[in-house]
């Protein structure tokens, strides 16, 4: 109990003695602590701390290094801890402190650096290439500083002429410069000079390109041609060579210092290179070929009438010549031989004892052309004696079909009888074979490798003495073939019924698309039982020869084998004298006219592989009914020259034809002309079906009163008129016409001889493919 009363009361003495003397206890208490304890305060800027006081409610004095409220140097502070930092240049530390109030012992700081502002530059754009003498912009953006920047190149303020200059508004002005340099752009703070930033800028010399136009070019020799440079980044100019040699030489060419050049004179073609180069950098060139065609060379032939010609091209060439520099006529085109070389061209056309002028018009790969100087040819002249006496004339008003007229003349010896004249009646051409038997040409074609083949016979006998003869321009035998020559290649021969000796080639002959030739020969047989003549009778007849490309026989036809020898209407034992074959592409069969049956008769052929058979014989007594005119009168009788006109040879198709009128029958009871009633000549179309077998008279220019005993010719021309030949007219000198196709006919054109024309012809020109 006692013990219990002791713990109470010392209980009670402690709570007294705590409770006087408490406040003694908290005063020595008091503790501050700051946060945060450390910071970075952009100069300028703020932050805020805090104070915790312990054993102590009368709060706290802040100061800065000991500054109560700081100052203008190190910051200030407000009393409830708002920091402000000065502004400074450089960073500082400084010391915020919380002090108690009731124990200004008691206190706790927090370190604060006060971050000077951060000057940073940087350039935009960091790198660029600008070419000489170009302006360029560069920015410079800066940080932690108002003040701006300098700007400088390689280091020097503003820089320089080497380097290139920059204003203060970042515009750079490159240098003039002949190679390539690197230089760097830097700006820097104006208010921190270790603050800079650069950019690399490629300063881009210009770049010297020289071009030389045209790239290449062709010239005759001695002429003068116009070249020209082109240069980029250089304007001091070129300087100007020929094949390395500076200006050129006479050898080469030479060319002056604006870019002419003229072209040596040459005998052969040359090549030449023209450059230039620039004169600030030796090492830029440019070049253009050169071309020097050697001017054309033009000599005298074996013709009076034609010149050669002589060019090398450099893919073809043609002539132009005329009697003046208008020219107006030319040749056909030429190309160049393979790999290159002089090409040959034969000038005909031009009337005797003229000059003319000439010059080449090459022709280049890319169709370009290019015309030679101009050169003058004198012809020659020729007996007057051997010269036909020629006139011609057209109709007031009218203009005939252009090109040229190839007659076949025949009558007198003494005078040409292959001549070509123009349509005024100028001889232009022609061609003396020498032949002085009495031969005579009947007919003459131009081939389409520019030469003419003739067949030259005796007149009065079909074959007779007969030479076939392939002549150029200038009368050049390419290749001939006599009778004799022709016997012996049937002789040699293999083909079926090629074993046959004939009398020689008579008055037509046809070239054929695959390159064979067919002859038109004439043939004797005895034959026996011949009415009315003696047993045997000696008949001449024809055959047909399908000569190869070589020339050798391959295929014949013999009228002997076809045709009764007791159908003779006239001039027998003359049986069949055929004197016109032509070719049916349709079909390929052969259609030979035969004068003296007064037939034309269409013959199965095939190319060479036909049996012969005649397939129909058109005229007075064949197969076919005349329709548009009067049997039998209105048949055609000895004619010439027959000829189909219409696109298609075969099925229905045209035929035109010179019907000369020997022993026209002109009644049911073979009533033949030439006693009461005179014969007279006629020039018909028939349209002819072949399936109905019927003729009809389409158009017919009856020539009454005149009668053309032999010879004559028809064709249609390119214009539609129709021109056609009387040979021997009872009424006037040989003469040719050109007619339209109306009823009645008018003349457009005429042509007189004083000799018989057996046959002539409207071609384009003395040229394969060229109108004149």
């Amino acid at each position: 109990m006692a013990c219990t009363k002791f713990w109470q009361g010392f209980s009670l003495l402690c709570a007294v003695w705590f409770a006087s003397g408490c406040g003694a206890v908290q005063q020595q208490l008091i503790s501050v602590t700051v946060s945060p304890q450390s910071a970075v305060v952009a100069a300028g800027q703020a932050a805020h701390f805090t104070a915790n006081v312990a054993g102590d409610m009368s709060g706290v004095v802040w100061s800065v290094n000991r500054v109560v409220g700081g100052s203008a140097a190190v910051g200030t502070i407000d009393v409830t801890g708002n920091y402000a930092a000065p502004m400074t240049t450089q960073d500082i530390t400084v010391a915020v402190a919380a002090t108690s109030r009731k124990d200004t012992t008691k206190s706790a700081s927090a370190s604060v650096t006060v971050a000077a502002p951060r000057v940073t530059v940087s350039v935009s754009p960091q790198s660029a290439t600008v070419f000489a003498g170009q302006l360029k912009q560069f920015t410079a953006s800066v940080t932690g500083d108002d003040t701006g920047v300098t700007w400088s190149v390689n280091g020097i303020a503003s820089g320089n002429s080497s380097a290139g200059t920059i204003d203060s508004a970042g515009n750079y002005t490159a240098p003039n410069v002949i190679q390539d340099i690197t230089v760097a752009v830097t700006a820097t703070s104006k208010k921190d000079p270790g603050k800079s930033a650069s950019a690399t800028v490629t300063v881009a010399a210009p770049k010297i390109a020289v071009a030389v136009s045209p790239q290449s070019m062709v010239v005759f020799a001695g002429q003068l041609k116009q070249f020209a440079a082109s240069v980029t980044g250089d304007n001091t100019g070129v300087t100007w060579s020929v094949n390395g040699f500076p200006g050129g030489n006479a050898t080469v060419g030479t060319i002056d210092s604006t870019g002419n050049y003229t072209a040596p004179v040459v005998a052969t073609n040359a090549i030449a290179t023209v450059a230039a180069t620039s004169k600030t950098d030796p090492t830029k060139t440019a070049s253009g070929s050169v071309t020097i065609i050697a001017s054309g060379v033009v000599a005298s032939t074996a013709n009076v009438q034609v010149a050669m010609y002589t060019i090398t091209p450099p893919a073809g060439a043609s002539i132009e010549f005329g009697m003046d520099t208008n020219y107006g006529l030319i040749t056909w085109l030429q190309p160049a031989p393979p790999g290159g070389g002089a090409v040959s061209i034969q000038v005909a056309g031009m009337r005797l004892n003229s000059i003319y002028h000439m010059r080449a018009v090459l022709k280049f790969a890319d169709g370009s052309e290019m015309d030679d100087v101009d050169h003058s040819f004198t012809t020659g002249n020729l007996p007057a004696a051997s010269l036909p006496v020629i006139t011609a004339s057209s109709a007031p008003g009218l203009v005939p079909q252009s090109g040229v007229e190839l007659l076949d003349l025949l009558g007198d010896p003494t005078k040409l009888g292959v001549v070509a004249t123009d349509l005024e009646g100028n001889i232009i051409w022609n061609y003396n074979p020498g032949l002085t038997g009495g031969e005579i040409a009947n007919p003459i074609k131009l081939l389409s490798n520019g030469h003419f083949l003739i067949n030259f016979s005796l007149g009065g006998q079909d074959g007779g003495q007969s030479v076939l003869q392939e002549v150029d321009l200038a009368g050049q035998i390419i290749w001939q073939m006599s009778a004799a020559e022709l016997n012996q290649a049937l002789a040699a021969a293999t083909c079926g019924g090629c074993n046959m000796t004939v009398i020689g080639t008579h008055h037509d002959f046809l070239p054929l698309p695959n390159g064979h030739l067919i002859l038109l020969a004439s043939a004797e047989k005895l034959e026996s039982g011949v009415t009315g003549f003696p047993d045997p009778t000696n008949v001449t007849g024809d055959v047909i020869i399908d000569l190869d490309e070589s020339h050798k026989p391959v295929w014949v036809w013999s009228a002997f084998d076809h045709l009764n020898v007791n159908r003779h209407p006239m001039a027998f034992t003359d049986w069949t004298h055929s004197n016109t074959i032509i070719y049916s592409p349709d079909d390929k069969s052969l259609i030979l006219s035969m004068r003296h049956q007064d037939w034309v008769i269409k013959i199965d052929y095939n190319d060479g592989q036909g049996a012969g058979d005649i397939l129909w014989k058109l005229g007075y007594q064949g197969d076919f009914v005349l329709q548009g005119g009067s049997d039998p009168q209105d048949w055609f009788y000895a004619q010439h020259d027959m000829t189909i006109i219409s696109p298609n040879s075969s099925g229905i198709f045209e035929m035109l034809l010179f019907d000369n009128g020997n022993q026209r029958v002109l009644d049911a009871n073979g009533t033949i002309c030439g006693t009461a009633t005179p014969c007279v000549s006629r020039v018909p179309i028939l349209q002819v079906n072949e399936s109905a077998k019927t003729a009809a008279i389409e158009w017919v220019d009856n020539l009454a009163p005149t009668f053309s005993v032999f010879g004559g010719s028809a064709r249609l021309l390119s214009n539609g008129d129709v021109e056609f030949a009387e040979c021997a007219p009872n009424t006037q000198n040989a003469t040719i016409y050109e007619v339209t196709r109306t009823t009645p006919p008018q003349v457009v054109w005429q042509l007189q001889a004083g000799q018989n024309i057996y046959r002539g012809f409207r071609i384009p020109s003395l040229y394969p493919g060229v109108q004149w």
